[in-house]
């Protein structure tokens, strides 16, 4: 579920969930195995993680809007001014192209630590661009993430990446 701001919301959707696949499940005759998560996308749910985690079967990260929340700034106007940032020196990398570790990244360090408190097999992941760029996949190895998702052409880039990670982390 995306931009699940609290426990009772995630609670309230899974009811639903779950009641109509119940509904389709009867109708077909047949069952399947099934999980129900949330999308971890606001500060908030970063922060209040470990309640969240008692509705969820996993998270993923947001990281295109969680850091659009947490900077407070829109992926689509950032391209007027975030260069000029970089250029001179008020950030050092594009927040959008990588994990910004310091801020965005500690609210995923928080929010799969808080989630795991509560849920110690909680499969965590990210989705989106981040994804599938090199630097925000060792960051992902390093919070002990379970998963990346990205781009169809980045998955390349992304296997080569995830793969280099987990040697250096020795596993």
């Amino acid at each position: 579920m995306p931009l699940v701001a609290t426990e009772s919301e995630l609670a309230f959707l899974r009811e639903r969930i779950e009641a109509v696949a119940e509904t389709v499940f009867e109708e077909k005759g047949q069952r399947l195995t099934y999980l129900v998560g949330s999308m971890i996308e606001l500060p908030r749910a970063a922060l209040t993680a470990n309640e969240i985690a008692r509705k969820a079967d996993f998270f993923s990260f947001g990281t295109n809007d969680l850091t659009q929340t947490t900077f407070g700034i829109s992926r689509d106007d950032a391209g007027g001014f975030l260069p000029l940032y970089v250029e001179h020196g008020i950030i050092t990398r594009d927040p959008f192209v990588s994990i910004d570790q310091k801020g965005v990244g500690e609210l995923v360090r928080i929010g799969a630590e808080r989630g795991r408190e509560t849920t110690p097999d909680l499969k965590l992941g990210i989705c989106g661009e981040h994804g599938g760029d090199p630097d925000s996949i060792t960051f992902c190895q390093s919070a002990g993430l379970d998963y990346v998702s990205c781009s169809p052409f980045r998955v390349p880039i992304a296997r080569l990446a995830a793969a280099q990670a987990a040697l250096k982390a020795g596993r």
